[in-house]
């Protein structure tokens, strides 16, 4: 039997350094310049599921997912390497939720140059995800439309700015209700996820499967699903397709944590993935240790080939 596990590190939702915060409008973040998005960058050489790597960036380097490629034709391993994680937090004398990268994340972002741009020009797109933050702020208690396009905004900008390929949905560790918020309401995320897509038409927005904004995807006659690229299985070690209308391309029902979900069954999940048709491969925690034993049992079954580490 499958152990589910879903072990993301909670300390990306704890860091609230108030100089790290991006409050677009009301806080200014020091160091931020300007980045346009990078030109097109080459499509990786390999046939078969996207592979996702999600990386804590408070302990672990966003240039560790550059470092695998398929040792038969040389493609990049990992087509999206994302950010985890930046915090949807709340001023208290405002009444509003705003956009927070703690000094880890804002490090990865003030040095975009170094830390994104090398994994873009390979091909792999880098995505920032979005994580409650214990202040009662979440994606799915947004106390009116405008209060959800004003956070839209935040997110998109924070696209624009840093020049990044997408944002990820987690929500998880919302605390709704705590500092007096609402709870969680049927139209938050879908007024949330309409505004973001219309503002970024061409960029990625992914789902992490999990929390109240997950089971909240339609309302007054709009259903979400179709503004999404990507859905996945949030319980690592384990499979379960998102319940979301997408393609089984753009659905990953495959999660493993690299280093905790054992060789064999991320080796089934892969195997799993290609015989059911499904397009995306989750994995979370890459770190900055040679995981190429790892991450060939899953590559052997999406590609066909072992996995090549460059340190």
């Amino acid at each position: 039997m499958l152990t589910l596990v879903r072990s993301r590190v909670r300390t990306a939702a704890l860091a609230l350094s108030a100089v790290a915060a991006l409050a677009f409008g009301t806080t200014a973040t020091t160091g931020a310049t300007a980045a346009p998005a990078p030109g097109p960058a080459p499509a990786p050489a390999k046939q078969g599921p996207t592979s996702v790597a999600y990386v804590e960036v408070n302990n672990h380097s966003m240039l560790n997912v550059g470092k695998y490629t398929l040792a038969s034709g040389g493609g990049n391993v990992f087509d999206v390497a994302i950010i985890f994680a930046a915090n949807i937090n709340y001023d208290t004398g405002t009444k509003t939720a705003y956009l927070h990268f703690n000094e880890n994340v804002q490090r990865v972002l003030d040095n975009a140059a170094t830390e994104i741009r090398p994994l873009q020009q390979k091909g792999i797109k880098v995505v920032l995800s979005v994580l409650g933050n214990h202040q009662g702020a979440g994606f799915a208690n947004f106390p009116t439309q405008q209060a959800a396009s004003a956070f839209a905004k935040q997110l998109s900008d924070a696209v624009a700015r840093y020049g990044l390929d997408g944002i990820d949905f987690d929500d998880e560790y919302a605390q709704y209700g705590n500092n007096g918020t609402g709870q969680p309401n049927d139209s938050s995320f879908v007024h949330l996820v309409t505004a973001l897509r219309a503002n970024m038409p061409d960029k990625i927005i992914s789902l992490y499967n999990i929390g109240p904004a997950a089971s909240r995807l339609s309302y007054g006659g709009v259903d979400l699903s179709s503004k999404f690229d990507y859905a996945w299985n949030p319980y690592y070690g384990s499979w379960q397709v998102p319940r979301i209308a997408l393609p089984k391309s753009n659905l990953s029902p495959a999660a493993v944590e690299i280093g905790r979900t054992s060789q064999s069954t991320a080796a089934d999940l892969a195997r799993r993935t290609v015989s059911e048709g499904y397009g995306v491969y989750l994995t979370y925690n890459l770190d900055g240790a040679n995981r190429s034993a790892d991450v060939s049992a899953f590559t052997r079954q999406l590609y066909g080939s072992e996995a090549s580490y460059t340190p």
